[in-house]
C-alpha cells in the first residue's frame, strides 16, 4: 500500500473525505480536542478497516480492539479496499474519553466516499494486469521483471503519408494502433463524485518528447476518434469521461534510447479536489505507470534469413545472378535496388543495417541508415520504410563521418557468455583504433545510440590499420552444429603463408594466382615461389597478423571465445598508401545465408585442377554442414576494395530470446 493524505477531523462539524481504494490514509484526531481527554476508541462501517500504529517498531493493529490511551505520536491509518456506491456512505467515528466521566466526551465524525482509481498497462510483458503484485512505478529487467514496453513507431503503415507514424499527432490508418501500446484508465465510484473533481493524465515536459498519447474518444474503428492529448508541447489533460469506468489511450515512441535518455518513460493520472472555487485545485492521489522504449536490436549472420538485398550495377550481372542462386537455395527473398536508384552505388552493406523492435504484441523490422550518404543514401527511407518496417538514423550535426561509419564496420556476434556474464543477443562489434590514439573512430552519435540500446553491449575493435577501415574485412560468424552454436572465421597470413610453402614443398611454387580473371589486363598472375620470396609482402603480412591477433584477443575475452571457437581463413594483404588491403578477394567477407556462403572467389593457385585456396575453406567450414559457394565478385567489387559481404544486405529472422528477460 501506498500512502495518500492527511485527513483532519473536527468536533465542531462532521468532516468528508475522499479515498482511493487500496491507499492508506492518515487521520488526524489531534487538531481539535476536548479538554481532559485521556482515552479514544475509533470505529469504522463495515468495508472500512482502521489500525492504529503506536511506533514504527511496534507495527500496527486494528482500532476497533480496545479503547487507547491518547498519544499525540500514535497514527491512526485508514483503508478502504472497495469503492462506494454512493457519496459520504462510509464514516469512522471517534470517541474522546475521561476515565472521571462514564460517557464520552466527544464525538468526532468523518465520512468517507472511496473511489478505486488505477493507470494500467501490460506490466509484466506476459499480459497480467494485476496491479496487487508489482510496482507499476518500476521496470525491472529480468525474466522475473515487469513493466510496460513502447514502441518507437517508426514505420510508414499508410503509404500515401508523407512521414514516419510518429511524426505527426494523428492516427492515419487503424493498422497504426497495432504498434501502439495500450494504457487503460480504470475508475469506480460514485458519478456524482466527478461533479467537483477532477482527472488529469500527465507527464514532464522532458518525457513529452519522447512519447505522445492519444485518447480514444469515439468508436474505436475510427481513424477521427483517437485525440491526440500527450506529448510534444502537450504535458497534461484533463480526463473526460467518455465511457464511465474505464477510458482507453494508446502510446507511441518518438525516440529510441539515447545518449541523456535511458529509455524510461513516466506517465501520471492525479486526481484533483476542485470542489472550492476560491482555491486552487488539490491533489488527493497519483498514480504512476512507467514504459521502457524498446531497443533497437542487431542480427547476427547466424540467425535464418528472410530477404536478401543486393544492388544492379553496369558491370555486375554475373554477381547478382549468383546472388539470386544463392538466396534461392537458402529459400529467401531477394530485393535488386536497380541502377537507376543507386548511381552505381554498389556498397549496400555499407548504407544500412537490417535489425528490430519488440514488444510483447509486435515485433518490428527496422533499418538503421548510415550516415555515409553515397549515392544509396535515398533507398532506406523510400524504399525500405513503409508498412510494419521502421527507420531510424543518426548523423552528426557537422556531417563529419569517414569511412568507418558506413555499416560494413557494424556487425554482431551470436549469444556468448564472457566473465561470467551472458549475453543472450550477442555484443555489437564496431571498429575504431587502438586506445589512445589519434586515428579514425565511428562518430560519436552512431556510438552514443548503439551503447544506449544496453542489449548487445558494443566491443569496439581496432581496424585503422585497414584502408576501408571495416570489422567486415576481418572476421564473420557462421552457425556450427557443435560447441556454441557457431564459429568465428579470421582471416589469416600466417594460415596463408603456410598453405601455401606446403604447396611449394610439394612441388607446386609455380601455380599462379589470379588465373582465369577477366579483367586480366589490369591483374597480373603471380606464382606462389612469387609470393614467398617478396620480403616486403611478408614483413606487411607480418604487421596484418599482429593487427588481427589484437583483435583476436580483445575477441576472445569479450565474447569468451576459446580457440577452438576460431578457424583462420587464409588470406594476404598488400599496403595501398600505408592502409591494408586484401591481396587477393577477401574470403571472410561472405554473405552468410543459413548453411549456404557465398564467399568471394579467390583465384588462388590452380593444383591438380582445383584452388588450393578454394580447396582449403571447403575443408575448414564443409565439416560443420556448411555449403561453399565462391562468387566471382574480382571487377565489380574487389577491384574497389569490396566483396559479397560489402555488396549485399540481410534481413534476419529475430531471437526467439525476448529482451526483457535479458539483465543488462
Amino acid at each position: 500500500m501506498s500512502l495518500q493524505r492527511i485527513v483532519r477531523v473536527s468536533l465542531e462539524h462532521p468532516t468528508s473525505a475522499v479515498c482511493v481504494a487500496g491507499v492508506e490514509t492518515l487521520v488526524d484526531i489531534y487538531g481539535s480536542v476536548p479538554e481532559g481527554t485521556e482515552m479514544f476508541e475509533v470505529y469504522g462501517t463495515p468495508g472500512v478497516d482502521i489500525y492504529v500504529s503506536p511506533n514504527m517498531e511496534r507495527g500496527r493493529e486494528r482500532a476497533d480492539t480496545r479503547r487507547w490511551r491518547f498519544d499525540e505520536t500514535l497514527e491512526i491509518i485508514v483503508v478502504m479496499n472497495s469503492p462506494s456506491n454512493d457519496l459520504n456512505d462510509s464514516h469512522v467515528q471517534i470517541s474522546y474519553h475521561s476515565s472521571h466521566k462514564p460517557l464520552p466526551l466527544a464525538y468526532a465524525v468523518l465520512y468517507l466516499t472511496c473511489v478505486d482509481i488505477s493507470l494500467d498497462c501490460d506490466l509484466n510483458c506476459e499480459g497480467r494486469q494485476d496491479r496487487n503484485f508489482v510496482d507499476k512505478r518500476q521496470w525491472v529487467w529480468g525474466p522475473r521483471g515487469y513493466g510496460g514496453i513502447l514502441l518507437v513507431n517508426c514505420d510508414r503503415d499508410d503509404p500515401s503519408c508523407g512521414v514516419q507514424d510518429n511524426c505527426d499527432q494523428h492516427v492515419h490508418c487503424l493498422q497504426d494502433l497495432e504498434d501502439m501500446s495500450v494504457m487503460v484508465l480504470r475508475t469506480q465510484g460514485p458519478a456524482a463524485l466527478f461533479d467537483d473533481h477532477k482527472l488529469v493524465l500527465h507527464t514532464s515536459s522532458y518525457d513529452a518528447k519522447r512519447a505522445q498519447v492519444f485518447h480514444v474518444c469515439g468508436p474505436e474503428d475510427v481513424c477521427e476518434a483517437y485525440r491526440h492529448v500527450l506529448g510534444q508541447e502537450k504535458v497534461s489533460y484533463e480526463v473526460p469521461r467518455f465511457h464511465g469506468d474505464e477510458e482507453r489511450f494508446f502510446v507511441e515512441g518518438l525516440s529510441f534510447p539515447d545518449a541523456g535518455f535511458t529509455g524510461l518513460i513516466f506517465f501520471h493520472v492525479t486526481l484533483l479536489d476542485d470542489s472550492n472555487e476560491d482555491f486552487p485545485a488539490s491533489p488527493i492521489f497519483t498514480d504512476t505507470v512507467v514504459f521502457r522504449v524498446a531497443p533497437w536490436i542487431m542480427t547476427p549472420s547466424t540467425l535464418p534469413p528472410l530477404e536478401v538485398y543486393v544492388c544492379r550495377v553496369r558491370n555486375n550481372t554475373c554477381f547478382v545472378d549468383a546472388v539470386a542462386e544463392l538466396a534461392r537455395k537458402a529459400g529467401c527473398k531477394l530485393t535488386i535496388c536497380p541502377q537507376a536508384e543507386n548511381h552505381n552505388d554498389r556498397w549496400i552493406q555499407d548504407e544500412m543495417e537490417l535489425g528490430y523492435v519488440q514488444a510483447p504484441h509486435k515485433t518490428l523490422p527496422v533499418v538503421f541508415d548510415s550516415p555515409r550518404n553515397g549515392e544509396l543514401q535515398d533507398f532506406p527511407y523510400k524504399r525500405i520504410l513503409g508498412p510494419d518496417f521502421g527507420y531510424v538514423t543518426r548523423e552528426p550535426r557537422d556531417r563529419s563521418v569517414s569511412g568507418l561509419d558506413s555499416f560494413g564496420n557494424l556487425e554482431v556476434s551470436p549469444p556468448v557468455v564472457a566473465n561470467g556474464k551472458e549475453y543472450p543477443l550477442g555484443r555489437i562489434l564496431i571498429g575504431g583504433n587502438l586506445p589512445g590514439s589519434s586515428g579514425r573512430r565511428v562518430t560519436q552519435v552512431v556510438r552514443d545510440f548503439l551503447h544506449a540500446q544496453k542489449v548487445q553491449p558494443p566491443v569496439e575493435l581496432f581496424v585503422d590499420w585497414l584502408a576501408v577501415g571495416h570489422v567486415d574485412e576481418f572476421l564473420s560468424f557462421v552457425p556450427a552444429p557443435d560447441g556454441k552454436g557457431f564459429r568465428m572465421l579470421l582471416a589469416s597470413p600466417g594460415a596463408c603463408f603456410k598453405l601455401f610453402q606446403e604447396k611449394q614443398k610439394c612441388g607446386h611454387g609455380r601455380a599462379l594466382l589470379f588465373q582465369g580473371v577477366v579483367d586480366d589486363e589490369q591483374v597480373k598472375t603471380i606464382s606462389i615461389n612469387q609470393v614467398l620470396s617478396n620480403k616486403d609482402l611478408i614483413n606487411y603480412n607480418k604487421f596484418v597478423q599482429s593487427c588481427i591477433d589484437w583483435n583476436r584477443e580483445v575477441l576472445k575475452r569479450e565474447l569468451g571465445l576459446a580457440e577452438c571457437d576460431v578457424i583462420d581463413i587464409p588470406q594476404l594483404f598488400k599496403s595501398e598508401r600505408k592502409k591494408a588491403t586484401a591481396f587477393f578477394p577477401d574470403l571472410v567477407n561472405m554473405l552468410v545465408l543459413g548453411k549456404h556462403l557465398g564467399i568471394p572467389k579467390p583465384f588462388g593457385p590452380i593444383i591438380n585442377g582445383c584452388c588450393c585456396l578454394e580447396e582449403k575453406v571447403r575443408s575448414l567450414l564443409e565439416p560443420l554442414g556448411l555449403h561453399c559457394t565462391f562468387i566471382d565478385d574480382f571487377t565489380p567489387y574487389h577491384m574497389l576494395h569490396g566483396e559479397v559481404h560489402c555488396g549485399t544486405n540481410v534481413r534476419r529472422k529475430p531471437f526467439s530470446f525476448k529482451w526483457w528477460n535479458m539483465v543488462p
